[in-house]
């Protein structure tokens, strides 16, 4: 559990220097502890992952909400968005969809005070992982 820990927070930090010059959509296997793929930005993939923010159905609520196998695709948001619902209010300026390995997806989400959230969303995955080029090796599928 601590190297997986580790990894998230490697990934979570990674180069901020070379990701200030361009933004990318970074895709990190957590089994693996390390970024697999580098995807440039765009406004479709922005608006999916918007799209999950805004349909935040409800809190993640696992203790050990990090899986030990699975994919984490952080992407930046530009500009940032405002999400208010009843889980989550405030300003998102990156979301994380995290795709473990036997579950459906759930995001991850930093406040103004830099605490972590994890979220259950109403939305289907398909295009964003079709415009990422991405398919992650699910048992139960991206959705």
């Amino acid at each position: 559990m601590r190297k997986v820990l580790c990894s998230v927070v490697f990934f979570l930090f990674l180069s901020t220097n070379a990701l200030a010059q361009t933004k990318q959509v970074e895709i990190f296997d957590i089994e693996k502890g390390k970024v697999v793929q580098l995807v440039p930005t765009s406004s479709e993939i922005q608006k999916e992952a918007s799209t999950f923010l805004q349909g935040i159905s409800g809190v993640y609520t696992k203790v050990r909400p990090i899986p030990e196998k699975g994919y984490m695709i952080k992407v930046p948001l530009e500009p940032s968005i405002m999400v208010d619902n009843q889980w989550f209010k405030g300003l998102a300026d990156e979301v994380v969809i995290i795709f473990p390995e036997q579950e459906k997806p759930f995001l991850m989400v930093f406040d103004d005070e830099n605490r972590l959230h994890f979220y259950h969303f109403d939305g289907n995955t398909d295009r964003f992982l079709n415009l990422l080029h991405f398919q992650p090796q699910n048992e139960t599928g991206p959705n």
